[in-house]
């Protein structure tokens, strides 16, 4: 709902006619003439139609600057057919005899197909057996889709929960592990570029600002992508320097929330090259300031759960020589709530204020040898999140008189270091492969703490120092988020903390190749094998009746996940069919955290793993004004492990069982002649367990937590021209997302109401300027998008996060 500098894209194309012709630098090894073509596209960054019509035989390279025809042109001397440039966006490729005997060259598509790395190669998007999706800098803009939760109702099967900004976690196909994060590793493992970003963190909510576009893979992807994607992948692929061209973007949004704070935005990118066709300079910077729109009557605090978002990256591209290429990269974000985004009765107590700050330097080689392309990516990250909570409800724990407040702060502090190399094959034929080695080492340190007024004092465990939700930044807390101008009485007493370290190690080797056995048919075999280790470090620190304690645990697991697959293609690039058979695992943990000692059978907790069978088509028909894609799933998860509470608030991981679900996905789009593009997407899916531990026999339902029967999305979006160089474009979009519980226990009243989020947008853009109106929830409407927010009171009162009142805003943006 707010302006996406990656939405500058979409000016940014508005003048590449322009440049159609400017000379560009190409780096394409000896390949066949179809994967040359892709190497083409993706380098051009084109829309390409029609690569397979040369043929998988023939090898062509091209090295060196030139326009995009004359690229074109010497790519495919000699070959087998023909190139048209149907706009700046887009090429068409069409064999020899088509253009012979065709007077003229055949209309373009109304859907331009899109290339993607899913299977961390460049393939069309339509050619991959498994459940993808993309978003392109195009559509991001035209929707103001400027960070994950935006974009989730345009992804099929893709929904997050709603705790709050940097606080979320993502979901995919239903696979949900619970609605709460903890020390379980997280179902979808989120890439920025070719770097996993998050382990068992919640999602970091970058802006999506100068992005190209955002794919998405459903479903287990243990064999290419490792633990974590259990349920799939999210990825976020940024626009790359380029040495050829300058280039700059600004924009900015304010809007107004009813019966709440006006939000400000302001984004902006500048590439340069650095000297001509061989190094360049991208810079991107954003500030994101939302109000807020929640009062505290305890607090007598209106509008109080703010947040601030400022972050920026800097990239840096290298032509090392005609084959080698190198990308150095630094992406940062801080990201800061004042408060959490739920309501209850009585309010809560204290300011339950949280942070989420981010940092990565990735660095990226690539480059042909001849007999294979090499990709290698190495990162590092620096994940720092804390919150506060009002813990109030359980302090009377450590006091026979009672408490009269109690805080309980908790965060993490998170490096990791990621070595990922792969090797791909160039060769035409009927085999391809594809072979990688993956290396990670993370420091986690998460310390945490509960305070209270106690009457009478007792003697505390440690001194008190709150700065929980400032642990990623050394800065103690406010004295005024306490309690709204000192109306909490002091001082505060220690009477827990626990202070841990985990270490983890991530060791893998994989492999997947590929065979065309016959005309149009295809076969993929991939395995991982892996070997992760974990030791753990606690010491814990509490009050009478609490045990102190110290726990000091290291566990191993080992294994290998594979993946086979089946497809049949209908002519060239025409509707593909497949089957798919794929698996996802996590590997266990160790549990720590407790007033008092953990009994043994929750001491730790195992791996789980989902098996995926899944029956899946795709394709474009009618002159591929229409895109279907559709997918039938039926997964087996075992030994589920999810995040819980205990009663006293604190929370443990545990194997909850196993379970079979059900789901069936498809999403659509069509274009009409006249301006009209409409897209839809649907999910549907059916969990049910089939073995419950013992320990929670007679707590778990029937479904997944967090996890409703139907979700969905449709987009309307209209362009028409105007006088001149003007032209209006209209965007209207609806999500839905179905009840679900937010717990495993049915007998508890945390539940979400059925949800549906919409958006109007109005925009004039001319050439390198665009201006407009849009707004959000235009119905005002209130459900109850999350019921949950704080662990101390879950269960016993009822918690409500309602949507965002209705919002109405401008935004301008501009294209240099």
């Amino acid at each position: 709902m707010r302006a996406s500098l990656t939405g500058l894209c979409l000016l940014t194309l508005a003048t590449r006619a322009e440049a159609a012709e400017a000379r560009r630098r190409f780096v394409i090894p000896s390949k066949s003439y179809d994967e040359a073509l892709i190497d083409l596209a993706v380098q051009a960054n084109v829309s390409l139609l029609g690569a397979s019509a040369c043929g998988a035989g023939g090898r062509t390279a091209l090295a060196g600057r030139y326009t995009l025809s004359d690229a074109l042109a010497r790519l495919l001397a000699g070959a087998p057919c023909t190139w048209r440039i149907v706009d700046a966006q887009t090429v068409r490729i069409a064999p020899v005899a088509v253009a012979a005997t065709s007077p003229k060259p055949p209309a373009a598509p109304a859907v331009a197909e899109l290339l993607v790395t899913a299977s961390k190669r460049a393939e069309r998007l339509d050619d991959v057996p498994a459940g993808v999706s993309v978003i392109s800098a195009e559509q991001l803009f035209a929707t103001n889709a400027y960070d994950a939760r935006a974009t989730a109702g345009q992804l099929v099967g893709v929904l997050t929960t709603n705790l709050g900004p940097g606080r979320d976690k993502l979901l995919m196909r239903g696979l949900s592990d619970g609605a709460f994060t903890g020390r379980a590793r997280s179902t979808v493992s989120t890439y920025l570029d070719d770097a996993p970003i998050n382990y068992n963190a919640p999602d970091p909510d970058l802006r999506l600002v100068d992005v190209e576009r955002v794919e998405t893979v459903r479903g287990p992807q243990g064999a290419l992508y490792g633990s974590g994607a259990l349920a799939g992948v999210y990825r976020i692929v940024t626009n790359k320097p380029d040495s050829d061209h300058y280039a700059a973007g600004a924009s900015a949004t304010a809007s107004s929330t009813d019966g709440g704070a006006p939000s400000y935005e302001g984004e902006g990118y500048l590439n340069t090259p650095i000297v001509q066709g061989r190094a360049a300079l991208r810079l991107v910077a954003y500030y994101d300031d939302q109000g807020g729109y929640l009062d505290n009557a305890a607090l007598r605090l209106s509008n109080v759960d703010s947040t601030l978002r400022a972050g920026g990256r800097v990239a840096l591209g290298l032509q090392l020589s005609d084959n080698w290429t190198a990308d150095l990269s630094f992406t940062g974000q801080h990201l800061s709530s004042r408060d959490t985004q739920y309501t209850t009765t009585p309010p809560h107590q204290v300011r339950e204020a949280s942070n989420n700050d981010f940092a990565q330097v990735a660095f990226n080689v690539h480059g042909g040898l001849g007999w294979a392309d090499l990709a290698a990516t190495t990162s590092y990250v620096r994940h720092a999140y804390a919150s506060l909570y009002d813990a109030t409800a359980q302090a009377s724990f450590f006091s026979d008189t009672g408490a009269a407040l109690g805080i309980y702060s908790e965060s993490a502090r998170i490096q990791r270091v990621v070595q990922d190399v792969v090797l791909t094959s160039t060769g035409a034929g009927p085999f391809s492969w594809l072979v990688g080695a993956y290396g990670s080492s993370s420091r986690e340190r998460t310390p945490s703490s509960l305070d209270i007024v106690a009457n009478p004092p007792i003697e505390p465990v440690a001194p008190v120092v709150l700065s929980a939700p400032s642990t990623a930044r050394g800065e103690d807390l406010p004295a005024d988020d306490l309690g709204g101008g000192g109306l909490v009485p002091m001082p505060l007493t220690r009477v827990y903390s626990e202070n841990r370290i985990d270490h983890v190690q991530d060791m893998a080797i994989y492999g997947e190749g590929s065979w065309r056995f016959a005309p149009g048919w295809s076969a993929t075999v991939g395995l991982r094998a892996f070997d992760t280790w974990l030791k753990v470090a606690a010491t814990i620190i509490g009050a009478p009746p609490a045990q102190s304690r110290d726990v000091n645990e290291s566990r191993s697991f080992n294994g290998a996940t594979p993946k086979l697959s089946v497809q049949y293609q209908f002519d060239d690039e025409g509707p593909l069919v497949y089957a798919l058979y794929s698996e996802g695992y996590r590997p266990g943990g160790v549990n720590s955290t407790g007033f008092l000692p953990i009994r043994p059978s929750r001491a730790t907790f195992d791996p789980d793993r989902l098996i995926n069978f899944e029956l899946g088509a795709k394709g474009q028909f009618l002159d591929r004004r229409l895109t279907v894609r559709a997918a039938a799933f039926y997964d087996l998860w075992n030994n589920i492990q999810s995040d819980q509470y205990r009663p006293s608030g604190l929370a443990y991981t545990a194997n909850v069982g196993d379970a079979h679900i059900k789901g069936l996905e498809a999403e659509a789009e069509y274009v009409w002649d006249f301006g009209l593009t409409l897209q839809a997407n649907a999910l549907n899916s059916a969990p049910k367990f089939t073995r419950v531990n013992p320990d929670f026999a007679g707590t778990l339902g029937s479904g997944l937590p967090g996890a409703p029967r139907w979700s969905g999305g449709l987009l309307a979006r209209y362009d028409r021209p105007l006088r001149g160089e003007l032209k209006l474009q209209l965007v209207g979009q609806a999500n839905y997302v179905g009840p679900a519980r937010l717990t495993f226990d049915p007998t508890l009243s945390a539940r979400t109401d059925p949800v549906v989020e919409s958006e109007l947008l109005a925009e004039l853009v001319r050439r390198r300027l665009s201006g407009g109106l849009f707004v959000t929830n235009p119905t005002n409407a209130s459900s109850n998008t999350f019921a949950y927010g704080n662990p101390f009171t879950f269960g016993q009162v009822r918690q409500v996060t309602p949507q965002r009142p209705r919002t109405v805003g401008v935004r301008v943006a501009a294209a240099f």
